[in-house]
């Protein structure tokens, strides 16, 4: 038994060059998001961080080690931001790369602060533990890990890409705890996952079978969902694919290519009946909204918002709706100053019905921080246009009419739907929450690692997510993180189908983040554990 309380049974050359191992770990973690999936290599890479940590000389050393994997972490896991660069002519393509990594420096932080916390516990539960101090490591790290998930979801508006969870999308039984734990919690239970690992390695066999026990529970309560989707009777939808690339989507001569693309596979079918017909992201360059300065509405159809509406109805059956991304402006005293990122709704007599403004802005994507300073140095956001985007309210729920069925929508536009816990507007549920989106921008990795964010959502809230992109992936998602129907990248079409029912309010859904807060404390509270007996021994 070594000085730390801890059984040496790990090969002694994993400690010798911490530094490096803990950077390539952190490289090689990442692979268990989407594409690649490979869930049980992160387990393995995140056993070896928890090893590092609990044999890091201080803690400033443990906070480096933590750091050093959230620079390997990030920098792999977000390396689809790059492409977004490809896009903007005014910055050159190698910035994407600077990004990328200058991005996963800041959000090697909060790893950074769960392997100092980790340590500073375990530095004192090792004194007083008798039986080892491999496990209380473990839930010590848990614990703190799930809070600096939950802390980089809010800190600086936030950046809550790829929580650890999210490696376990693919095994619906085990995701589903995040109706009970969320996203966050589930992270925990991924790096207690990992200890089990470490435990085995030190041959500890009764705390890495109690453990596996557990798992195995949650495994069990997951084989609770159905074999397959419940339907309701409506509404019908219809979801488009267009396949409008970004490189296209803004270039002189494409509008009306374009809006062919999107009208192809917007025309009712023979016999459909009324249906929600769901378009992506900023499909339209038109302004629908009555109001603006003449100078806006030149060159779109009718030179008028009516004209511009009155060209959505040609697709329309009587009874339909549209829902679609059209971007909205703020004028003030009959000058732009702003303009929003917004969803309308529009009706088959080309009344809008609402509209929602996305929340949840993207930093450099829709607005530049700190103008004054990054301009200067020839820096830009990428969305074409001078002026910033002003940010919405919050989750808001839209009622319309598909026929003679009132449906209730949720809206959460692209980048918001990871935010978890932030995407249901509490005081009026939805039936569904419609996710419209452009990951046009963001090549091969990030749409199937958006798509996989989604599938927790649905299972958190209990809510079906229905998502339309521009290039792929469009999908149906039903209430418990199935995908019904999807259409796959770089894939022109539409999807015909009935919205799944949605469930009675999860747990998550009822409590939110209090859940996985009050269950990392939980953990910490049993990683300290051997301290309260030290002290009632005495």
């Amino acid at each position: 038994m070594g000085k730390d309380g801890a059984v040496q049974r790990i090969p002694a050359f994993l400690l010798k060059y911490p530094r490096w191992y803990a950077l390539v770990a952190g490289v090689l973690s990442a692979a268990g998001f989407e594409p690649l999936g490979l869930w049980p290599l992160t387990l393995l890479c995140f056993a070896l961080l928890i090893h590092l940590v609990g044999h890091a000389s201080g803690i400033r050393r443990a906070a480096m080690l933590g750091w050093l994997f959230g620079v390997g972490h990030f920098s792999a896991g977000n390396n689809w931001i790059a492409v977004a660069f490809t896009f903007q002519a005014a910055m050159p393509i190698w910035l994407g790369y600077f990004a990328v990594v200058t991005l996963a420096l800041y959000l090697a932080v909060y790893p950074a602060l769960a392997a100092g916390g980790t340590w500073w516990i375990h530095n004192r539960v090792k004194r007083a533990a008798t039986s080892g101090a491999i496990l209380p490591l473990i839930l010590a790290f848990a614990g703190c890990w799930t809070i600096s998930e939950w802390l980089r979801s809010w800190v600086f508006t936030g950046f809550a890409w790829n929580p650890l969870a999210v490696i376990w999308q693919s095994q619906l039984e085990l995701a589903r705890a995040t109706s009970l734990l969320g996203t966050y919690g589930l992270s925990a239970v991924v790096v207690v996952t990992s200890g089990f690992i470490l435990l085995a390695g030190h041959r500890q066999w009764r705390p890495a079978l109690t453990g596996g026990a557990v798992l195995a529970a949650l495994w069990l309560y997951g084989l609770q969902i159905p074999a397959t989707p419940s339907l309701q009777k409506g509404p019908r939808l219809t979801i488009v694919q267009p396949d409008i690339s970004q490189a296209d989507k803004y270039e002189p001569g494409y509008e009306a290519i374009n809006f062919a693309k999107l009208a192809m596979n917007s025309r009712p079918l023979p016999d459909q009946g009324p249906r929600l017909l769901l378009w992506p992201e900023a499909a339209l360059p038109d302004y629908l909204e009555d109001g603006y300065p003449y100078r806006y509405y030149q060159f779109q159809p009718g030179d008028s918002a009516a004209g511009a509406r009155a060209r959505l109805t040609t697709l329309m059956q009587d009874g339909d709706v549209l829902v679609t991304g059209a971007n909205r402006l703020v004028i003030e005293k009959g000058q732009l100053v702003a303009a929003r990122n917004s969803v309308s709704a529009l009706d088959s007599n080309g009344t809008l019905l609402g509209h929602y403004d996305k929340a949840h802005l993207v930093p450099y994507g829709e607005y530049l921080p700190v103008p004054w300073l990054l301009r200067p140095l020839g820096l830009a956001r990428l969305v074409p246009g001078d002026l910033d985007f002003w940010p919405g309210p919050g989750p808001q729920t839209l009622t319309v009419k598909v026929g003679d069925q009132p449906v209730k929508v949720g809206l959460q536009i692209c980048y918001e739907i990871i935010f978890s816990g932030q995407v249901v507007d509490s005081g009026k549920r939805p039936d569904f929450i419609f996710n419209p989106s452009n990951d046009a921008w963001f090549g091969t990795v990030g749409p199937p690692q958006h798509l996989a964010q989604a599938r927790l959502r649905a299972i958190e809230e209990g809510l079906p997510i229905v998502r339309a992109t521009p290039t792929g992936i469009s999908a149906i998602i039903d209430a418990d993180g199935r995908i019904v129907q999807h259409l796959p990248l770089g894939t022109a079409g539409r999807i015909d189908a009935r919205l799944p029912r949605a469930k009675a309010p999860t747990l998550f859904a009822t409590y939110g983040n209090i859940l996985p807060i009050g269950f990392a404390l939980l953990l910490i509270a049993g990683a300290l554990l051997p301290l309260a007996r030290r002290g009632t021994s005495r």
